[in-house]
């Protein structure tokens, strides 16, 4: 990565960082350090303790997309979950239960978040509760209109998915995405925010590198640079079948998940450890009230809980989710969401 990459990188997570420190009270400070605590002993000990309450959240807008990207149950339209738009009764209820330890909330799990038409109430209630907001997006909704109210909204930080910077390499993952409108866009809020004299949101644009586009890296640099996006990801995709191989592994296996195993098939690059700080730290929320364990866990098939029928407390030490992080410790290769795995 270039040092002006990595200088801008820097500043913007100072930025990003100072913003987050501000948001914090002693209750969320003491809260975090249980947490930390607990996942250390739990380590240690081979058992499960858990002081606490979730920390960080992922609660999903809706399941509605309008790109086709092929390694997404949103783009493929696949889920085996039932699907629909987060309504903001249920909403509310969630963050009011866990607004005095929630220290981050991601406004998005699966799906295109501005979609869904209260999006941006949702993102200001979160801020007028003190908490940090952060989301994902296509951009492809970033327009007058909408760029106006995001800066209105308290978003601290926008993620935008573009992973490409000529049209024929974008629309090779980005299916059904137009990349001129993309960058128009983020131009235009970038442009709006600097006139309007804020400095959120934070905008990050996120590059998922494959074999289709890593020849771009370069170009996309000096863009990135040119159009003054606050930070620049380069992040490995995930695949779903990578063990019999894809054209989206790049061939430059720094930018990769997987590795050649040696015997014809691919192997994840780093080790399954029997640890997991995703599940002690916080959880994510489908847009019908369901608390699954994190975002691996696309077709939800793993429920912890439901904050329609159960509160926050409740459903963070139920019988579910203690089984769940028992079986992190003892063996996690043996959960299935855990196979293909980074953390």
């Amino acid at each position: 990565m270039g040092t002006n990459v990595l200088l801008s990188r820097v500043k913007n997570q100072f930025i990003l960082g100072w913003a987050f420190v501000r948001m914090l009270t002693i209750q969320k400070i003491l809260n975090l350090m249980l947490l930390r605590v607990s996942f250390w002993l739990s380590q240690e000990l081979g058992q499960v303790i858990l002081w606490g309450k979730p920390t960080t959240l992922s609660i999903e807008p809706t399941t509605s997309c309008n790109l086709r990207c092929p390694e997404c149950p949103s783009g493929l339209r696949a889920f085996t979950r039932p699907t629909g738009m987060l309504q903001e009764e249920l909403y509310r209820k969630i963050i009011d239960q866990s607004k005095n330890s929630l220290t981050w909330l991601h406004l998005y799990f699966q799906g295109e978040p501005f979609l869904n038409p209260g999006f941006l109430e949702l993102v200001h209630y979160a801020n007028s509760r003190n908490i940090f907001t952060s989301t994902s997006t296509n951009a492809h909704y970033l327009n007058a209109k909408t760029n106006s109210r995001i800066l209105d909204s308290g978003l601290k930080q926008l993620i935008v998915s573009m992973d490409g910077v000529t049209q024929e390499s974008y629309e090779k993952y980005r299916i059904g995405g137009h990349l001129e409108k993309v960058q128009n866009g983020l131009r235009e809020l970038l442009d709006l925010r600097k006139e309007k004299g804020e400095v959120f949101p934070r905008i990050i644009v996120q590059f998922l590198v494959t074999g289709q586009n890593e020849h771009e890296i370069p170009a996309l640099k000096r863009w990135a640079k040119e159009i003054g996006v606050d930070e620049l990801q380069l992040k490995s995709i995930q695949i779903y079948d990578y063990q019999n191989g894809s054209e989206l592994i790049p061939s430059d296996l720094g930018y990769s998940r997987y590795i050649p195993d040696g015997n014809g098939k691919w192997k994840l690059k780093k080790k399954i450890e029997n640890k997991c700080w995703r599940m002690w730290q916080g959880a994510v929320v489908t847009w019908d009230g369901k608390v699954v364990p994190c975002c691996f866990d696309k077709d939800a098939k793993y429920v912890m809980g439901d904050f329609n029928s159960q509160k926050l407390p409740q459903i963070w030490k139920s019988t579910p989710y203690s089984i769940f992080r028992k079986q992190l410790l003892s063996d996690r290769n043996q959960i299935e969401i855990c196979r293909n795995c980074t953390e």
